[in-house]
């Protein structure tokens, strides 16, 4: 038996509206990819034994990825909140804004605070509910931060905040 670990806290709601057109695409591409992967293994049921059957098992598995990811999806997509709008004051961090942030050793990265369901690392986007979002979220423009990133705190300077026009959904 493992060990007794703390309930997660639930993610922030909040997704911006290409967020959200992301995921019902991906809703969307999930359901025919379902009905090509029953079609396929309805054929491989048909070819007999299926429990030596590769085919048959394989596609089991692959229906049943999908299907979990879908039930996912539809719990989860009536629950998020569309930010549409910027806020009022955009001389400070909200969500949807794009931080540049200095390092001390004079090191600049960028980050754009979105929802949990649609951040990347790779292209910049952050969760709402990273140590580094929540460092900076209300934060204006010249202000330090520090942010503890397991055993290792590091020390930001924000450098730049902006907006990207957001497109209605």
């Amino acid at each position: 038996m493992g060990r007794w670990r703390a309930a997660n806290k639930p993610a922030a709601p909040y997704i911006t509206a290409a967020g959200y057109r992301t995921l019902e695409n991906e809703v969307k591409a999930l359901w025919d990819r379902r009905h090509e992967v029953v079609k396929h293994l309805a054929a491989a049921a048909a070819e007999g034994d299926r429990s030596e059957n590769a085919e048959y098992i394989y596609r089991k598995k692959e229906l049943r990825d999908i299907d979990r990811r879908i039930r996912y999806l539809q719990r989860r997509m009536p629950q998020l909140e569309v930010v549409r709008e910027d806020p009022a004051d955009l001389t400070r961090v909200f969500f949807s804004a794009v931080v540049e942030v200095e390092d001390d050793e004079g090191v600049t990265k960028a980050y754009r605070i979105v929802g949990s369901d649609e951040a990347s690392l790779g292209r910049g986007e952050i969760s709402i509910d990273s140590p580094v979002a929540g460092a900076l979220l209300g934060r204006s423009l010249g202000d330090t931060v520090e942010v503890i990133l397991g055993d290792t705190s590091v020390r930001y300077t924000i450098v730049d905040i902006g907006y990207l026009s957001k497109s209605k959904c």
